[in-house]
């Protein structure tokens, strides 16, 4: 992923205000962030918890999307797999995001929703975490498998918040 800088950040949602964009609490550390091993910007808001962002480049151009946090969390006894990077975690580590949809369908208050790892990190998960059905293939051609299923993932999601 190319670098981002905070002015682009701001002006790539697509489905909030430009107060909401300019209210976001953006990571710490952002010029000193992996940028070659993210495929997207994922960072949940640490001034309001329920909040979370997602930041990738489509089409040539960052395009950004607030996401909104489920109220309650699932059990940790239970597992639950994130819907983007396919990772199997516990219950608390995966959470609903709702994101309004862009334009009129969302100032009419349509969402679409994802089961993601609650700390949106799936970039990090899928080069570090194979699944154990994976592990006898070699990581050289599993990573960038992994990576592929997540840009084409994450790119449906947010095709369905563009869909007017």
């Amino acid at each position: 992923m190319d670098p981002l800088t905070e002015p682009q950040i701001r002006r790539s949602f697509v489905n909030c205000s430009r107060s909401e964009a300019a209210a976001a609490t953006l990571p710490a550390g952002l010029s000193d962030l992996p940028w070659d091993d993210l495929d997207f910007l994922g960072w949940r808001d640490a001034r309001a918890p329920l909040r979370g962002y997602a930041v990738l480049w489509r089409e040539g151009r960052p395009l950004g999307i607030a996401l909104r946090a489920a109220d309650t969390a699932m059990s940790a006894r239970t597992s639950a797999m994130c819907l983007l990077c396919q990772t199997t975690q516990t219950g608390a580590d995966v959470s609903l995001f709702t994101a309004r949809r862009a334009g009129e369908a969302g100032r009419n208050g349509n969402t679409v929703g994802q089961y993601v790892c609650a700390d949106l990190a799936c970039s990090s998960r899928v080069r570090t975490e194979i699944p154990p059905w994976l592990r006898e293939r070699d990581p050289a051609e599993v990573v960038p498998e992994r990576v592929d299923e997540l840009r084409r993932r994450l790119d449906t999601f947010v095709g369905h918040v563009l869909r007017p």
